[in-house]
């Protein structure tokens, strides 16, 4: 009997939690489609946490990569924009692999900028306050009419937003980074 109850209360959570989401969804759905706005997304599943001793910018498999759900997860984000038609202004990328692959497979074309890259190791930290200012300064002066997408990384997205988010999360702010809403589980 336990165990039946404790099946009934998953199952409806479950149902909540979709309806929850869907409404969520369709709401940042349409602020999308109206454009203007600047969008964060994490990097998608790349397994362990900061880089290793070895790191090189310029040499993938020194860094800690995307595996196959990451590259998945990367798709799913890329057919999320493209199935519900929201216009894209622009598609800027961390310099790191994981970030320019979530990039690559969302969204195919892209383009680098310094300012996304990842402080979280503390050989990276004294480049923080600069990325951030040069970051402010990029999205002060950007005036697109459709959607800017920044894929980054966890510590970027927390410094500008103070915002915790999950690999592959889509964090959606205006123009003067208030938040809209964020999706999960692209």
């Amino acid at each position: 009997m336990f165990k039946n109850l404790i099946k009934a209360f998953i199952f409806f959570l479950l149902i909540i939690s979709s309806f929850s989401k869907v409404y969520c969804d369709d709401k940042i759905i349409n602020e999308l489609k109206k454009g203007e706005k600047i969008i964060f997304i994490r990097h998608a599943i790349a397994p362990g946490s900061g880089d290793p001793k070895n790191f090189n910018l310029k040499n993938c498999d020194t860094q800690r990569n995307l595996n196959n759900k990451g590259i998945e997860q990367s798709k799913k984000i890329g057919l999320f924009f493209s199935k519900n038609n929201i216009p894209i202004d622009k598609i800027l990328s961390s310099e790191w692999c994981r970030c320019k692959d979530t990039a690559k497979f969302a969204f195919k074309n892209f383009k680098t900028f310094d300012a996304l890259n990842s402080f979280f190791s503390p050989r990276f930290q004294k480049n923080r306050e600069k990325q951030m200012i040069a970051l402010s300064k990029y999205l002060n002066n950007w005036n697109g009419k459709k959607n800017l997408i920044l894929v980054t990384h966890y510590v970027v997205i927390l410094e500008k937003l103070n915002k915790a988010v999950s690999s592959g999360e889509i964090v959606v702010t205006d123009k003067n980074l208030n938040l809209i809403g964020s999706i999960l589980n692209y």
